[in-house]
């Protein structure tokens, strides 16, 4: 929270930028480059989608959500490295191994998930976004396997193992007490309480969503730049703060058409408590992938697929990196044009936290004030 706070003010100190052409200065703070600041995941995203770019395949994409039920969400939220960590396990575990039954695909596949713990009006909602390429390399790796058109696997098939794997995994994690139970869940912690909590579960239905396949690889670029480094909310949606509280707008998936697009008003403390429910454990990666995408092998295996898709290889350089890190330390500072000739800006003072110009910056042109 401080870090947001602090974010792109005189507090994180920052620079003096000046135009090569006219002279025209401006004064730039420093970002707070925190994963969950709605302002510093712009830059990272375009980072993370230029070197995922080279990795796209001239093949139908397609887009499956992975929920675990609600009866989960609260002892997730109470053990977030623990359970997103087997939501993510657990859901590309379902997917390699229906993909690789010679009854479905019959081929191993590649995926790329990105976790989002929301709901639209920022809801405890723990869920996984998953991008899979329509098809895969044959298990002896000899050919390329298509999906059927419009069709990558069955999703009562996907909704049944994910559910087994899970709750298995979830039980393994109790009895080996990894998992903490506090409040309303403390009785959670008698082994007997935990297994009657989870026993509806094993007949429930888990929701496993496929939606329909991207146009083409360009869509499915389109689509990560909107997902991957999103957070609980976004400044576009907020909409005002008065005597009332904080307002902003949000989708009720229950209704349809213009009915579904809602705004809704929150106490300050309440707003502030449900951005916080979203708050990642340090170091927990939320983009992961998996298959023939997962880190140690993808450029083989990009390498393999388009051989045998006969794709030509791409031309362009990519950063050997493959996975976020949760730091937007590594993103290459963009600094704008100058706003009235285009020209280049160029850093001609530094100052440190809480400090300050020497001088106001001055031009002919005027002082403008500009966030980095």
């Amino acid at each position: 929270m401080s870090a947001i706070e602090c974010c792109r003010s005189a507090t994180l100190g920052g620079h003096v930028e000046r135009c090569e052409d006219c002279g025209h200065s401006r004064i730039a703070y420093n970002s707070c480059r925190n994963r969950h600041c709605p302002k510093c995941q712009g830059a990272a995203a375009q980072a993370w989608l230029a070197a995922r770019e080279a990795d796209l395949l001239p093949v139908g994409y397609f887009h499956l959500v992975f929920t675990l039920p609600a009866e989960i969400a609260a002892i997730a939220y109470q053990n977030k490295a623990v359970v997103y960590d087997l939501l993510f396990r657990t859901a590309a575990e379902t997917l390699l191994t229906i993909a690789a039954d010679p009854r479905h695909l019959g081929a191993r596949i590649g995926a790329t998930a990105v976790l989002h713990s929301w709901g639209s009006a920022m809801t405890h909602h723990p869920h996984l976004h998953i991008i899979v390429p329509g098809g895969g390399i044959s298990l002896d790796g000899k050919h390329w396997v298509r999906c059927r058109p419009g069709f990558l696997l069955p999703v009562r098939v996907l909704s049944r193992l994910f559910r087994r794997l899970f709750l298995a995994g979830l039980a393994d994690a109790h009895t080996a007490g990894r998992l903490a139970f506090f409040g309303e869940l403390d009785g959670l912690r008698h082994r007997p309480t935990f297994t009657a909590h989870l026993a509806p579960l094993r007949n429930k239905n888990w929701f496993v969503y496929a939606k329909p396949p991207f146009a083409g690889p360009e869509a499915v670029l389109a689509y990560l730049a909107r997902y991957t480094h999103r957070v609980a909310i976004s400044n576009s949606r907020l909409i005002g703060l008065d005597e009332r509280g904080v307002s902003f707008r949000y989708k009720d998936y229950r209704r349809n058409g213009r009915a579904r697009h809602r705004t809704m008003t929150l106490a300050p403390d309440e707003f502030i408590r449900r951005f916080l429910l979203h708050v990642l454990p340090k170091g927990f990666h939320r983009i992961r992938h998996y298959g023939l995408l997962a880190t140690a092998a993808c450029k083989a295996s990009i390498a393999r697929a388009r051989e045998l898709i006969a794709a030509p290889m791409p031309s362009m350089e990519t950063p050997a990196e493959h996975d976020d890190t949760g730091s937007a330390g590594t993103v290459a500072e963009h600094r704008p044009p100058c706003p009235y000739c285009g020209g280049r800006m160029i850093i001609v003072e530094t100052f440190e936290r809480n400090g300050a110009p020497r001088a106001p910056p001055s031009s002919d042109a005027g002082v403008r004030t500009a966030m980095s």
